[in-house]
Formats: structure tokens, sequence, C-alpha cells
């Protein structure tokens, strides 16, 4: 599946294919949401989290960029 693809998806059909073929990188917390970070064949989806509430909020998927800079610190 491509980027663009992804992106013409519904909420509920991209979650479905971040649970069919997403691997499970990492994940992100902060005081407000919850970050998991997921590789769908050739880009990234980060699947946004309330904190409060455990609901998703948001997709974000994205190639590169600095959205994979919060998942390298540490190292």
């Amino acid at each position: 599946m491509e980027l663009y693809d992804f992106n013409r998806l519904e909420l509920n059909e991209q979650m479905e294919v971040v649970n069919q073929l997403g691997a499970f990188i990492d994940n992100h917390v902060t005081k407000t949401e919850r970050c998991n970070l997921y590789a769908v064949d050739m880009f990234f989806v980060e699947v946004v989290y309330n904190s409060e509430y455990n609901t998703i909020t948001e997709l974000r998927s994205f190639k590169t960029g600095y959205l994979l800079d919060k998942y390298s610190t540490g190292f």
C-alpha cells in the first residue's frame, strides 16, 4: 500500500490497515497523549491516543521527518 492510498481511507479503514499490516516499532508518552509508531510498507503511522480517556484522537502518516525525532531520544 502506498502512503497516498492510505491517506485517502477513512479513519476506521486506516486503523484496520495498521492492525493488519503494521509492525509496531515504539511508543512515546506525554502528559496529554500517548503515541504508538507502526511501520506499514514504506511509510510510518503514528496512532495518537488521549491519555485521559484512552481513545484514538488522530492518525499521523508520514515517510520521514521531525515526527520520528521523539522516538530516537535516549539512545
